[in-house]
């Protein structure tokens, strides 16, 4: 069975650090599941099956937390004693402010543009190329490892809430555009 005292980087034999090899993440998930998975246990005792569904669901969580930057992230922070989310309303960085109110400002506006789905499309473009600039910062900041950066990850981290959340809003307004049709 699992180890529930291990971080999710060493329960899939991972170094810890923003940088994840994704194959090996995989690979070794599907070893661990096929080595937890509550079927294997459809026999055993309720205390056996019980502890199987909690590897399970521990293996899917370190899995979802490993996979997704923003959430690798943000766990990345914790296991280093920072609360990611302690400066979330706090962004300094005036130009990345403005820089946002402008998206905000583009977002509203797009339903009134001639063609919407092309200003969709370009405000898309313009967020992912945004957030892949914020993940080179972050994982040079991770690979850092002092205090000063690990200050400045926990703004990075902030930035990023906020793209992602502008990014789903993004979608959101295409799925209403599609519905309008």
């Amino acid at each position: 069975m699992l180890d529930f005292s291990k971080s999710y980087f060493e329960l899939f034999g991972l170094p810890v650090g923003f940088e994840v090899d994704g194959n090996r993440l995989a690979d070794r998930y599907r070893d661990l599941q096929r080595a937890v998975h509550p079927d294997r246990y459809a026999n055993a005792t309720e205390q056996e099956k019980r502890l199987s569904m909690q590897a399970a669901t521990r293996l899917n969580d370190a899995l979802n937390t490993l996979k997704k930057p923003l959430l690798r992230a943000q766990y990345l922070l914790e296991l280093k004693g920072v609360d990611p989310s302690a400066n979330a309303a706090s962004i300094t960085d005036g130009d990345f402010l403005m820089e946002q109110m402008e998206l905000r400002e583009e977002l509203a506006g797009i339903k009134a543009q001639a063609d919407p789905y092309d200003a969709v499309a370009s405000l898309m473009n313009r967020i992912k190329i945004y957030i892949q600039d914020l993940l080179r910062e972050i994982s040079e900041q991770f690979g850092t490892d002092t205090p000063q950066a690990l200050e400045q990850a926990q703004e990075t981290v902030s930035k990023l809430q906020f793209l992602y959340k502008l990014s789903t809003q993004v979608e959101e307004l295409e799925e209403e555009l599609d519905e309008a049709l």
